[in-house]
């Protein structure tokens, strides 16, 4: 199609006839009309009325377009499976996907599984799934895909997808196995320690009280160890419930020597070593404290000042804000430094080097210093010497091997609720990983790579004790397990510490 216009002399007057859309095809009958209308000198009245006439009859063919093809305006669905398997049980499991393209025109969408096709498609079983149907939007779409009626003791194939128009999108494998004999999983949750009231007393269960307690560790006899955080003190409970001051005093300060006289500044977390030592991530002070059982505070690693420094010596080591705490088979510590967004190891011999990360805050998997963290809170060590963070700003657990390859287990900035936000772990004796997250939820991430929400609810806060998601908690931060599986929580905003009760209903 084309604009014409052609110009005209008629008895020295220029006559403009102008027709807006025309069809190619129809270009050779104007230039007949034309010729036509000069040699026969009809008046300019009548040459005007017609060409208007027949601009409108032009312009009407000009304007029926043919209809758009179905699909043209729509691409192919990326989809994103979800990298684990939630509540996995005999005969259920709860997976679910990311539309990571814009949405266009879904139609369907959920998880495709099988027994026996590697590559499941939508004619395989599947799940249909809400996940929005808004042509132009342009965010992460998530959905959540509930399976029932699996076979016990199974492996099991699963990818997500999506249709539209253009055709369905497949996102990348995932492989489980149905437990040959797990019914359901139930956990009770009370409270062990402390009440709602911020403060600082000690006594028995409710009756102590605590302010933003942050990290909770047990030793060997299942006594436990608060970081009560604003009073600036290790707190313990013994398995009785009652609370005592361990170290510290209530006020702020940087001072060694017997715990009574000792001083910190806002501790965040502590861990044991082997030989019944309690290690200290002492925030505010840029350093790692070290008690022994005898009472005794040191420095065991940093200079008190915020920065980055690797060093022969530990003491002469800086960090920045360093928030989580955790020991190897051979006695190495690492340190999750979190305001320079990197992993920290010291040797036994007091050496301090950078297992992971760089300052640069970011999500990246790589080895060393080319991988990225974002606020790194949190650290536990496997029985393969594989360290596992809590990365708090990434919505992420992330792993690093002892070659300080890091990867990404689950979580992450497409698949956001998954962990939430990751504020503390623990590990118990078989290898299973349990999270804090902060938004209201403690889960449990076990060696099959399965997520179990053991209690509390995505994002909602309270101060709830009862069964699972009856269960209610505000910002829990510490999280430890002791050698009966009692999980302990040390729950922030209610200012006590909470335990949780496992069974496994076979």
């Amino acid at each position: 199609m084309l604009i014409f216009v052609k110009v005209f002399n008629i008895s020295n007057i220029k006559l403009i006839i102008e027709v807006g859309i025309l069809k190619q095809h129809l270009i050779s009958e104007i230039l007949t009309f034309t010729l036509f209308i000069f040699r026969m000198k009809i008046s300019i009245i009548r040459i005007l009325s017609f060409s208007v006439f027949l601009s409108v009859i032009l312009l009407a063919a000009g304007c029926k377009k043919k209809p758009a093809a179905a699909g043209s305006t729509f691409t192919l669905p990326t989809v994103t499976t979800n990298s684990i398997i939630v509540n996995l049980t005999s005969t259920t499991a709860q997976s679910g996907g990311v539309i990571t393209s814009p949405a266009d025109g879904i139609t369907l969408n959920g998880v495709c599984y099988s027994s026996t096709n590697k590559t499941p498609t939508i004619a395989d079983s599947k799940t249909v799934d809400t996940a929005g149907t808004n042509e132009s939007t342009t965010v992460f779409t998530n959905y959540t895909s509930n399976l029932t009626g699996l076979t016990p003791n199974t492996i099991y194939y699963l990818r997500a997808y999506a249709t539209n128009p253009v055709g369905t999108g497949y996102g990348a494998v995932v492989q489980f196995t149905t437990s040959p004999d797990l019914t359901s999983l139930t956990s009770v949750v009370s409270t062990f320690a402390g009440n709602s009231t911020a403060g600082y007393t000690e006594g028995i269960g409710t009756g102590a009280s605590f302010n933003n307690p942050q990290g909770v560790a047990v030793d060997a006899s299942n006594n436990v160890y608060v970081v009560d955080s604003y009073n600036n003190v290790i707190r313990m409970i013994t398995p009785g419930g009652a609370t005592s001051t361990f170290a510290g005093t209530q006020g702020l300060g940087y001072t060694d020597g017997p715990a009574a006289t000792a001083s910190f500044y806002a501790p965040n977390s502590a861990t044991f070593d082997a030989q019944g030592n309690l290690y200290v991530a002492d925030l505010g002070n840029n350093v790692i404290r070290k008690i022994t059982p005898a009472g005794i505070v040191s420095t065991y690693a940093g200079d008190g000042s915020a920065g980055y420094l690797d060093a022969t010596k530990a003491t002469s080591a800086r960090f920045n804000a360093p928030s989580g705490l955790a020991f190897d088979a051979t006695g190495n510590l690492y340190v999750a430094d979190r305001g320079n967004n990197m992993i920290r190891k010291i040797t036994s011999a007091g050496v301090v080097t950078t297992l992971a990360g760089n300052k640069t805050a970011g999500l990246l998997d790589a080895t060393g210093n080319l991988a990225y963290f974002n606020d790194p809170n949190s650290v536990v060590v496997d029985a393969s010497g594989n360290v596992y963070v809590a990365d708090l700003s990434n919505y992420a657990i992330r792993k690093i091997t002892s070659a300080g390859v890091v990867t990404t287990v689950v979580g992450g900035h497409t698949q956001t609720t998954l962990v939430n936000l990751p504020s503390c772990l623990t590990i118990d004796k078989t290898g299973n990983i349990y999270i804090a997250d902060e938004g209201g939820r403690i889960l449990e991430f076990t060696t099959n790579n399965s997520l179990y929400v053991l209690a509390g609810g995505l994002n909602i806060a309270g101060f709830t004790n009862g069964a699972g998601n009856q269960a209610l908690f505000n910002k829990p931060q510490g999280i430890a397990v002791d050698s009966n599986g009692v999980v302990y929580v040390a729950d922030q905003n209610n200012n006590c510490i909470r335990t949780i009760v496992v069974t496994k209903v076979l």
